[in-house]
């Protein structure tokens, strides 16, 4: 089992930036993808960025050139820069991991408790 826990956010004005955390523990074969999501109030949760082992981007168009995903795999560890934060970027933030528990296993995810962005205007 991967447990996975996030820190970093909190209240930033508009045009200011925040650095998330997020550091998975636990015994597995490998972890692959690691990502953030996010859920405003009153909407679904959505992608915001993930990477692979290899250090592969993926980024959703609205946070595309403010935002940075970067892995640590030694630590297991997944950052999020977050520069030009606007107040649509206000949402509780959320780190996956996806792992195998052996070569052949079936992908599982791991999601955190989440943590609050909010951006003032």
């Amino acid at each position: 089992q991967v447990q996975v826990v996030e820190s970093g956010g909190g209240l930033v004005q508009a045009g200011g930036s925040l650095k998330l955390s997020c550091a998975a523990s636990g015994s597995t074969f490998s972890i692959d993808d690691m990502g953030w999501y996010r859920q405003a109030p009153g909407k679904q949760r959505e992608l915001v960025a993930t990477i692979n082992k290899g250090g592969r981007t993926n980024y959703a168009d609205s946070v595309k050139g403010r935002f940075t995903i970067s892995r640590d795999n030694a630590k297991n560890t997944v950052y999020l820069q977050m520069n030009s934060l606007k107040p649509e970027d206000t949402a509780v933030y959320y780190c996956n991991a996806r792992y195998r528990r052996a070569y052949f296993d079936s992908p599982n995810d791991s999601w955190g408790q989440g943590t609050q962005v909010t951006v003032s205007s």
